[in-house]
């Protein structure tokens, strides 16, 4: 029980119903292989596609998925959710109901030696002030605390409606020649970090950066891909039911 093990962007919620359906059973069958060997399991944002947690109702479905989690806390396995830009406006639920650490920051963590920086990915486009702009706007106490005020019909088909809308829009947009998030890495290699873990572009990326290494997780919309890392070396794989 020794390995750590890295996702993110499932963005549950995104597709039909029995898409939806389908990518959780090949969460849930990740979830049952890893038990076998992981101390840890890091969610690296946008575990959904849009959530927005109210202080007495969560988002309908996806029940079996929250039951192997709380399985799996219960069982001694550490499971870290740090928040992306699709599920941000979390609150107690992950944390209390299932036995998850939540962050809403990058953040750093120490693995068999190695220090390790952990961040979703969002905002970090050269190009992308508007975003970083936005970012601010909906993540204000202020903001989030006027939006709970909506019916959870209301706000959830709201959060989904523009989840979509956003997803399209940067899906077509050019951020420029230039992998930010590469250059990113590399400036947190320089201050002295061995591993740099992100996602949000569901692109899979291994590369190594003079004596780090820089992972971008990709999804499991397409590629079904996830990081391991096993007595300090880390490795980028895609998971097979």
């Amino acid at each position: 029980m020794a390995k750590t093990y890295f996702i993110s962007d499932a963005h549950l919620g995104l597709g039909t119903k029995e898409e939806e359906r389908a990518k959780e059973r090949r969460l849930i069958g990740f979830l049952d292989h890893i038990c076998l060997d992981a101390e840890q399991l890091f969610i690296v944002g946008d575990l959904f596609d849009a959530w927005f947690e109210y202080r007495t109702v969560i988002p309908k479905g996806f029940h079996r998925f929250f039951a192997k989690v709380s399985d799996l806390t219960d069982r001694g396995m550490t499971i870290h959710y740090l928040a992306g830009n699709h599920d941000y406006w979390m609150r107690d639920f992950f944390r209390d109901e299932l036995g998850m650490k939540t962050h809403y920051e990058p953040f750093e963590v120490q693995i068999d030696g190695k220090k390790v920086y952990i961040h979703h990915g969002d905002g970090l486009a050269a190009n992308d002030t508007g975003y970083r702009i936005l970012k601010k706007v909906l993540r204000g106490r202020l903001n989030v605390w006027l939006y709970s005020w909506l019916h959870p019909d209301i706000g959830l088909t709201l959060a989904k409606s523009t989840s979509k809308r956003s997803r399209r829009h940067t899906g077509g947009k050019n951020y420029g020649e230039s992998d930010t998030m590469q250059e990113f890495a590399r400036q947190k290699m320089n201050e002295g970090y061995d591993v740099i873990v992100m996602g949000h572009r569901h692109k899979p990326v291994f590369q190594q950066i003079g004596q780090g290494i820089y992972i971008n997780l990709g999804d499991w919309i397409e590629h079904n891909t996830f990081a391991e890392m096993d007595r300090g070396r880390i490795a980028l794989k895609t998971w097979t039911p």
